[in-house]
């Protein structure tokens, strides 16, 4: 579906078509390169130590995010030795990936759509997750929500950190970008 010539995500067509002209209104942008955009989705799932006790298990953890992502995760692995830890230069902990473009508004779409109301006793994202440069990171308990995981593969739930980074030069204007994408803030 991604490969297609002529496909574009839904929420791409949504910035394009509705959102850039809400922001310009609302903020008062006299450029249309100053109005606010997505740059880039992080995706990171860390093992701790369970990976320390068992290697597969960072393993594991690539090939989950590399389903929910749709696109190949990288490995993360340990930049020095903690002995306290039981923890040595180079050894895989978990695993991250970075989505841009079109893969980028459909894992949007997907968390938003789909993954967040499969949340149990979910109330919304929190409003205060902001840098204070436009940057929104949020986590999720339970990597199961998304579809793409199969429930009964699964030998290890993780938890999992989504950084949503934008152009947005403050936090009111990255949040303002984020409502307009639907975004279930409960704050």
């Amino acid at each position: 579906m991604l490969d297609s010539a002529n496909y574009t995500p839904r929420l791409q067509t949504l910035y394009a078509d509705t959102i850039r002209a809400a922001m310009k209104e609302e903020f008062g942008y006299k450029n249309d390169m100053q109005i606010p955009r997505l740059d880039k989705i992080v995706l990171n799932i860390g093992c701790g130590a369970e990976a320390v006790r068992d290697t597969k298990k960072a393993k594991s953890a690539q090939e989950d995010l590399t389903a929910i992502a749709g696109q190949k995760a990288v490995t993360t692995v340990a930049k020095k030795s903690i002995a306290g830890f039981r923890v040595r230069e180079d050894m895989p902990l978990g695993a991250k990936v970075t989505l841009r473009a079109d893969r980028m508004y459909e894992f949007l779409d997907r968390l938003i759509t789909v993954a967040m109301p499969r949340i149990r006793d979910f109330r919304g994202v929190s409003g205060k997750s902001f840098d204070g440069r436009g940057n929104y990171a949020t986590g999720l308990k339970e990597h199961i929500v998304f579809p793409e995981i199969n429930f009964d593969k699964v030998d290890e739930v993780w938890g999992m950190d989504i950084i949503i980074c934008t152009t947005a030069t403050t936090d009111a204007e990255a949040k303002a970008l984020l409502k307009h994408f639907n975004m279930p803030f409960n704050s």
